[in-house]
């Protein structure tokens, strides 16, 4: 059994732009690393986003395989039955179950999705899309009351769309504040091997305050206490990281990384309102803005395809045997989509500058399709403008967010960061979130499956 230890640190939506660069300079404890490290950017999976990335991370399997495209999931092919996904929809082994299975005692805080927390070789605390305090969060159920002994009622996340930014960056930072609090402790008083601790707060505090801090914004407003929220929250971070490698000493290696990156939002397209223009959905009546599937009477039976919103677009088509209501014979689906994908391709925007429009296959992208993937996925204009699944609107080009204020949206690459004390390095790389799980296995000497895709960083 190795003495060494290993502490993951990830950042969610964590972008090259900002830490490798824009904020290098104000951040000590990260430019340190960063000068003695293996780093650069790491290309996310498809879809770069919270659901399905971090699993994609600790498990080395594509969104296909786990059956995670998004955080919202249709149920079977229903119109509008959606499920949530949660600890028990990942079939697949974890890094911390890997590392279980050889002896070694891991710590995971916050990875998502990890709620309901279940039985490691160690401890849990689960992460966001916890429902609250009140509910069992820990494994075993007992870390619960060392968690409240360190911090009192313990918080998973902020209401970030809200038009009070003042009150969003005051509890962000009380939040974060809290986790490195209780991160901190355990990562001191705990016999870990294998330590991952994932703050949300800097995904919220983008999503909330880049349009104050990047001039480019198309929304850009200057403001005396909201323009410098992201620096000073990475100064957070760098602090947090001091505390980290201090109490870890010459015997702890350190990964930092994030699930995808982060760019700022130049708009939402309403999907919906499209494929109404273009003939492919079908409503009965009027429709009011802002309104949601279940606020519609869709004719179905006159309907080929109908989009949900996010930071992309998942489209589904009416499929004759396949959906209640479909349409679209079998034969014909492929001929179909790709009339499809062609008029999508052509969108503009507003001024009708030209956009660059990826429209992705899951079956040609993933080696495996489990759970209910749609039909085809849209990144509208390289992912700036994100897809609005709400419709009613005159022009389907939103100034701002649909279900709330959001100035940020995903980017393709988010971090990665390798350091070992024991055998300093400075290395720039591009790598992949595949690749994430093979290296720890690595770390440990712990077999890596040949089914995982990735491989291992460290040589």
């Amino acid at each position: 059994m190795m003495s060494k230890k290993l502490f993951v640190l990830g950042l969610d939506a964590a972008p090259p732009s900002l830490l490798f660069e824009k904020f290098r300079d104000e951040l000590p404890n990260f430019s340190e690393l960063l000068d003695n490290s293996v780093y650069g950017p790491m290309r996310s999976c498809d879809p770069p986003i919270t659901i399905p990335a971090w699993m994609v991370m600790v498990t080395g399997r594509e969104p296909g395989t786990l059956g995670l495209y998004g955080f919202r999931h249709r149920k079977g092919f229903s119109y509008v039955d959606i499920t949530i996904p949660n600890s028990r929809s990942i079939k697949y082994p974890k890094i911390w179950d890997y590392l279980g299975d050889n002896g070694y005692k891991s710590f995971v805080m916050g990875v998502p999705p990890t709620y309901p927390p279940y039985k490691i070789n160690g401890w849990m605390i689960s992460g966001f899309l916890t429902p609250n305090s009140k509910t069992n969060f820990t494994y075993p159920p007992t870390l619960k009351k060392e968690v409240e002994k360190v911090v009192g009622d313990y918080i998973f996340d902020v209401p970030f769309r809200k038009e009070d930014r003042a009150s969003v960056l005051r509890d962000l930072f009380r939040m974060s504040e809290q986790h490195v609090k209780v991160a901190l402790n355990m990562f001191r008083n705990k016999p870990w091997d294998f330590f991952m601790y994932m703050e949300v707060g800097l995904d919220r505090l983008q999503h909330a305050f880049w349009k104050y801090m990047d001039p480019m914004h198309p929304n850009y407003t200057p403001h005396p206490e909201f323009s410098d929220a992201i620096l000073r929250y990475y100064k957070l971070l760098d602090n947090a990281l001091e505390g980290f490698i201090k109490a870890g000493g010459k015997e702890t290696a350190f990964i930092i990384v994030s699930d995808h990156g982060a760019k700022m939002m130049k708009g939402a397209f309403a999907v919906n309102d499209w494929l109404i223009q273009e003939d492919f959905l079908k409503v009965k009546g009027g429709v009011k803005p802002g309104s949601r599937f279940s606020e519609v009477d869709v004719d179905w039976k006159n309907t080929y395809a109908w989009g949900w919103g996010g930071y992309y677009a998942r489209i589904f088509l009416n499929v004759k045997g396949r959906e209640e209501k479909g349409v679209i014979e079998k034969e014909e689906y492929e001929s179909f989509r790709k009339d499809l994908a062609r008029k999508i391709k052509s969108i503009k925007g507003p001024k009708e500058e030209s956009w660059k429009n990826h429209i992705l296959y899951p079956e040609k992208i993933y080696n495996v399709l489990n759970g209910n993937p749609p039909d085809m996925m849209v990144y509208f204009d390289d992912l700036y403008w994100r897809s609005a699944g709400t419709f009613g609107y005159d022009n389907p080009y939103l100034p701002e967010n649909d279900i709330g204020p959001d100035d940020a949206v995903h980017d393709y690459d988010g971090v990665f960061i390798f350091y070992d004390p024991s055998a300093k390095q400075s290395e720039r790389i591009r790598c992949s979130i595949y690749d994430v799980t093979p290296t720890v296995l690595n770390y440990f000497n712990v077999d890596i499956p040949n089914e995982l895709r990735g491989s291992s960083l460290l040589k």
